[in-house]
């Protein structure tokens, strides 16, 4: 016996509490089946933000344009730009795994040029809808 009807039920799913995430959703489920699927689908959707402060060595050595690449390829949304003390800020929002990936690519990269970088989880903000070079 499911406890899930069986017929076509419209769900108001107010908010769905993720990591560190809100989601906002109105669905129309029309079999009890697809119920999971939708939830399945909210999870991947999930996103994290990190904001990202790269020290070193990291101006005028094509490190922003490095960062934009790699944060392209991982399908990141958000900006990376210089900041007047010296130093890189990125702010990074997609998939966990993709961030982190991210952040190892450009660490690898710029292995003998970073000092250090901080890294700080944020709010995922939707304004960001692709990543760009920002000044």
């Amino acid at each position: 016996m499911s406890l899930l009807p069986s017929r076509e039920v419209s769900i108001n799913l107010k908010t769905i509490i993720l990591p560190k995430n809100l989601f906002y959703v109105n669905i129309k489920i029309k079999r009890a089946q697809d119920y999971l699927k939708v939830i399945k689908s909210l999870l991947k959707m999930s996103k994290l933000a990190k904001h990202i402060i790269f020290k070193g060595r990291v101006q005028g050595v094509g490190f922003r344009f490095t960062a934009f690449r790699i944060a392209t390829h991982n399908q990141l949304t958000g900006f990376v730009r210089n900041l007047p003390d010296g130093t890189v800020e990125m702010i990074a929002q997609g998939n966990p795994d993709d961030i982190t990936d991210c952040i190892q690519d450009i660490e690898k990269s710029f292995e003998g040029y970073l000092r250090e970088t901080d890294i700080h989880e944020i709010p995922a903000e939707p304004q960001y809808r692709d990543f760009k070079i920002t000044f």
